[in-house]
């Protein structure tokens, strides 16, 4: 997809969203610092007039922002927290069909979204990269009802989302993940094997595949610095899904040691499909869904990609 540049300083409404419970900024008191500098410069080029700063801290106060962003028309959304945060704000804009450009500052615990578009921390780099007006399209995905921008997952994944709390969240950053992956597979498959299958239907094909964990991704990213596939890319309006057959506590501490060394494929127990449009059903209802990081829906899933991309200053 085609880049453009726009005139940021044309802007009549622009808005920064802080999300200050987000990821790293509770032992990083840094992060708060910079977003004010951001704020202050901002409040600087464009007056009380045009610009608002505002600070969320929970996932109702962020898509009251998101109906304010509709509502008046803000032209100019920056993000200052994490692919949680964005995800919510995202959501409530297309859920109304409105269109902003948004830009992020990577202040979440994972930043997905950040790291592909390479915005960094520095606040005097990031305020230079976005001040050049270049756009990037970024295709969405939608799972039933729900927007997600880098991943969708279901199995062990999403189990292990689901059952971290926003405390462990807030507190432990990205070593909450790994407290909760241990507990799920002391506690799914110790003594057993991994108990959940899914079936997954692949661009409508009428085939259904098996598999004990699905992860579709539309980024170049996962769970940090990874890698699933080859040319994944936020761009590009191709989803992948990755299909993971095994069901053994083995198979699945092996798959991690692959996705940690970024060599998934090559292990032949693993299928990896491009896709357009996934249908995945479970052998028990209900079972919870992560998007972007967080568990907002549950199976059975149909997941496709919207046909319009939201466009980011980065």
């Amino acid at each position: 997809m085609l880049r453009h540049k726009v005139d940021i300083e044309g802007f009549e409404r622009v808005l920064l969203v802080h999300n200050h419970n987000s990821g790293k900024q509770t032992f990083f008191s840094g992060i708060h610092s910079n977003v004010e500098s951001i704020a202050r410069q901002l409040m600087r080029m464009y007056g009380a007039e045009r610009f608002q700063y505002v600070k969320v801290g929970t996932f109702a106060e962020t898509q009251a922002v998101g109906k304010k962003i509709c509502a008046e028309k803000i032209q100019w959304v920056i993000v200052a927290g994490g692919d949680g945060t964005l995800r919510a704000l995202v959501e409530e804009c297309v859920d109304q069909d409105y269109w902003p450009y948004v830009s992020i500052y990577p202040a979440g615990t994972v930043n997905l979204v950040a790291k592909e578009l390479m915005q960094k921390t520095d606040v005097h780099n990031w305020m230079y990269r976005v001040s050049k007006g270049v756009t990037t399209p970024v295709c969405l995905g939608r799972a039933n009802d729900r927007i997600f921008l880098t991943v969708a997952g279901i199995g062990v994944d999403s189990m292990v989302v689901q059952q971290v709390t926003p405390k462990e969240k807030k507190y432990l950053s990205t070593l909450a993940y790994v407290r909760q992956s241990g507990r799920v597979l002391g506690n799914e498959m110790l003594l057993h094997n991994w108990k959940y299958r899914f079936q997954v239907m692949i661009n409508g094909d009428g085939v259904w595949h098996q598999a004990s964990s699905v992860i579709v991704t539309k980024s170049r990213y996962y769970a940090g610095r990874f890698s699933l596939v080859n040319g994944g890319s936020l761009s590009n309006p191709t989803m992948h899904v990755c299909l993971f057959t095994k069901g053994r506590c083995v198979d699945f501490l092996r798959y991690t040691a692959l996705i940690a060394a970024d060599m998934l494929t090559l292990d032949k127990s693993v299928e990896i499909y491009p896709a357009q449009q996934v249908d995945i059903r479970c052998n028990v209802s209900k079972f919870a869904a992560e998007l972007d990081g967080d568990a907002v829906v549950t199976s059975p899933l149909s997941i496709a990609l919207l046909p319009k991309p939201l466009e980011f200053i980065s």
